[in-house]
């Protein structure tokens, strides 16, 4: 594993962002920034910061890191200031930090925000040239927009992802965790940077708003975009059910599924065919034309079945790599980790703990050829910068200390 640097890299070196977020998608867009060479502040409450901090810590269990997993791996790089915003003194800090800031990030629903006068309309009247990134569950508008959401709500569920992935009539599926928070995340930290962008022509921030719901429903649109103009969406079928069993999944000999890719099934056929021992059904009016294979679909992955299960996938590699048959294995978890595919395309980096070791994580999927960005820290203990933060905006320690025994910090 590379050894992280305290120092910041990438394209976003010397910009600041001030985070008021919890949980996956708000906290992982700002790790995202962080990533990129950001200097992010992360606001937490007095009263144990961040949830995210606790979630799924037992008594006894074996950890990477004083806090859970999850948290360590959304709040990377990040600086931690303990603040209570809702006292009228935390918020006058909380301003004065955005006042020095390019971004302010926050997952709070609306109502919250418009309580503690965070809200975009006041923010942006005061800070203009600010752009204010609000992740939402449902929206900033409708009926829904202050309710609750995670990811498994509002993408999940609501943006019909699990319906979508599913044979109809099937029960649906639990996922895995923050599902459709990375998604989320990713779009907004590409907002975000576009918003900067147009600072830089204009001289003027705005609200970069992104959701869980939409993100969910983008996710999906190519079926959703069907439905829209009467066209009857590809529905899920069983393998044997396809339109084209050129572009399905197969077992090996001993049980390791992979995946033909052949899209153009018409290209793919006849290679296909000839490896598996089927050249004279190459032909046949079963199976001579995409429309012939797909009314015939069953009996020839029945056939393929048949032939695939005879060698390991490790012979059949280089015949599919010689007869310029596309594929790819699929994949458990297990599987990608030991991919060596993986690691050559950059899907896995080194981060710090705050024990003091270093782990492995899975990063954004971004990379930049001349500002290349490493994770440079841990995620933050509770409160630990928060003196560092308030000695730069101009605090000295008798102030410091007044703040504290009010419990404002």
């Amino acid at each position: 594993m590379e050894t992280v640097t305290n120092e910041a890299t990438g394209p976003l070196k010397g910009f600041r962002i001030v985070e008021l977020a919890m949980w996956a998608a708000g906290p992982m867009v700002g790790g995202i920034l962080a990533d990129w060479g950001a200097d992010v502040i992360k606001i937490e409450s007095p009263d144990g910061g961040d949830p995210f901090r606790a979630l799924n810590l037992r008594p006894g269990q074996e950890t990477v890191s004083e806090t859970s997993l999850e948290f360590l791996v959304n709040n990377r790089s990040k600086r931690s200031i303990v603040l209570d915003v809702k006292t009228a003194e935390g918020r006058q800090i909380a301003m004065e930090l955005i006042e020095k800031a390019d971004v302010f990030l926050t997952n709070l629903r609306s109502n919250a925000l418009e309580r503690m006068g965070l809200d975009y309309d006041t923010v942006h009247k005061a800070y203009p040239e600010l752009v204010y990134c609000h992740v939402t569950g449902y929206g900033a508008q409708g009926e829904w927009r202050d309710r609750a959401a995670y990811d498994v709500g509002a993408f999940y569920a609501r943006a019909a992802v699990a319906a979508t992935l599913l044979p109809e009539g099937d029960e649906p599926m639990m996922r895995c965790g923050a599902f459709g928070d990375y998604y989320t995340a990713m779009a907004a930290a590409g907002g975000v940077c576009a918003a900067l962008l147009s600072r830089e022509r204009s001289g003027r921030g705005q609200r970069v708003l992104g959701s869980l719901l939409r993100t969910g429903a983008y996710a999906v649109s190519a079926h959703l975009d069907r439905l829209l103009h009467g066209t009857a969406p590809r529905a899920v079928k069983s393998r044997k059910e396809i339109l084209n069993p050129m572009n399905s999944c197969y077992r090996d000999s001993q049980g390791k599924w992979f995946w033909l890719l052949g899209l153009h099934g018409d290209r793919m056929w006849p290679a296909v065919a000839r490896v598996a021992g089927l050249a004279e059904l190459v032909a046949d009016p079963r199976f001579d034309s995409m429309e012939a294979r797909a009314n015939n679909c069953a009996e020839l992955t029945g056939l393929l079945d048949a032939a695939f299960a005879t060698r390991p996938l490790d012979e059949w590699a280089p015949i599919f790599e010689r007869e310029d048959i596309w594929w790819t294995p699929v994949n458990d978890g297990h599987d990608l980790l030991k991919d060596p595919q993986l690691r050559a395309a950059g899907g896995l980096v080194s981060l710090p703990t705050t024990q003091g070791k270093e782990i492995e994580i899975i990063p954004a999927p971004i990379d930049f050829d001349a500002t290349p960005w490493k994770i440079r820290g841990a995620a933050p203990e509770l409160g630990q910068h928060t003196e560092e933060i308030l000695l730069e905006l101009g605090r000295d320690w008798e102030e410091i200390a007044k703040l504290k025994d009010k419990r404002v910090i």
